[in-house]
């Protein structure tokens, strides 16, 4: 049995003209002189002006110009009458109006096109593709921006294999836009370095911030989790306010460690209080850690309800992490009302045993 596609939105556009200019000729052929649809031809050059070049629009126009002659003849109107002229008049001048903003919209494309290449480098230098395999891990990173076409935005994320292990951050910068987009380079510049040449956890942390507090600018700030696998069967994760990461047992049950003292986010270390303090779990082969933001957790259903991240743990039951992941983000898109009001970025890193 063949399936038969509905035609595209794009295809019935571009159809469009032919299919008008010919309902008015036979309108005006069946109706006569008397109903006036003759000023109705320019409705064709209207139309291809909405899909196409500049070219196809003159060709329309053409068109329009020679059947309105043709009409205006069978009519006899072309001569005889004011009606005649003032229809090839809004013919030619539809046409002309039409040809003017296909230039106009052709230009616009090539600049936006222009505009996306130089962001889709700028995706690449600042969120750079996670490793496939990193050690013993297999990993996956899935980012939704709230900004409509947007490839990137106010989340984060890294993963660097140090001499001291395998180093992680997820982040989310506080607001959204270019000023967030910005901070998030700052914050990743910082620990692609501090990753290689810090020994221990707390070291990179203390000295993320420093870098942090010294670019950002006022009340902004950054709430991450550093995450570190080394050779241990065992995670050490330090959270600068953060939401707890997610850790998938090989009984398919989920945890969510929590840190022995909440901190205040990166950049916020000048108000005072205590920076955080490097806490263990528990992390073996055949079990899965998932990190992520507040966009995953806060996004809200049509009653209202939050995203329960918890509960949805075994759609990461793929063999291949991707698709596993992929199948949360689905899931995360079909339980949100709407578009996503947040940036929601999840990373999900798996143990494979071998590295």
């Amino acid at each position: 049995m063949t399936d038969h596609k509905p035609p595209s939105s794009l295809t019935v556009l571009s159809w469009m003209p032919v299919l008008v200019m010919a309902a008015v000729a036979v309108a005006d052929v069946v109706s006569g002189p008397g109903v006036g649809f003759l000023p109705l031809v320019s409705l064709g050059p209207a139309f291809s002006g909405l899909v196409g070049g500049w070219r196809r629009t003159a060709v329309f126009g053409l068109a329009a110009l020679v059947l309105c002659v043709a009409l205006g003849l069978y009519d006899g109107l072309l001569f005889e009458e004011r009606r005649g002229f003032t229809a090839l008049a809004s013919v030619a001048g539809v046409t002309g109006v039409g040809i003017a903003a296909a230039v106009m919209r052709s230009r616009r494309e090539e600049e936006l096109a222009s505009v996306r290449s130089i962001a889709e480098v700028a995706q690449r230098v600042l969120l750079r593709p996670v490793p496939l395999t990193a050690g013993p891990l297999q990993a996956a990173v899935s980012y939704t921006s709230a900004v409509a076409e947007a490839r990137i935005g106010g989340d984060l994320y890294e993963v660097v294999a140090s001499p001291h292990g395998i180093r992680v951050i997820v982040g989310d910068v506080q607001g959204k836009g270019l000023a967030a987009v910005e901070t998030a380079a700052v914050v990743l510049g910082a620990f692609r370095e501090a990753a290689h040449d810090e020994p221990d956890l707390a070291g990179l942390g203390e000295r993320l911030e420093r870098s942090v507090a010294r670019e950002l600018e006022g009340e902004k700030f950054v709430t991450a989790i550093l995450a570190e696998i080394g050779a241990r069967h065992e995670a050490v994760f330090l959270n600068y306010g953060h939401p707890a990461p997610m850790v998938v047992r090989r009984n398919g049950t989920a945890d969510f460690p929590q840190p022995p003292a909440y901190a205040l986010p990166l950049g916020l270390g000048a108000h005072g209080g205590e920076g955080p303090k490097p806490y263990r779990v528990d992390f073996a082969p055949g079990e899965q850690l998932l990190l992520y933001t507040d966009g995953v957790t806060e996004a809200r259903d049509e009653e209202g309800r939050f995203y329960p991240v918890g509960e949805r743990a075994h759609l990461l039951k793929d063999p291949d992490a991707h698709r596993a992941l992929e199948a949360l983000r689905a899931d995360l898109a079909q339980h949100a009302d709407g578009p996503p009001h947040d940036d929601a970025a999840m990373l999900l890193l798996r143990y494979h045993g071998h590295g």
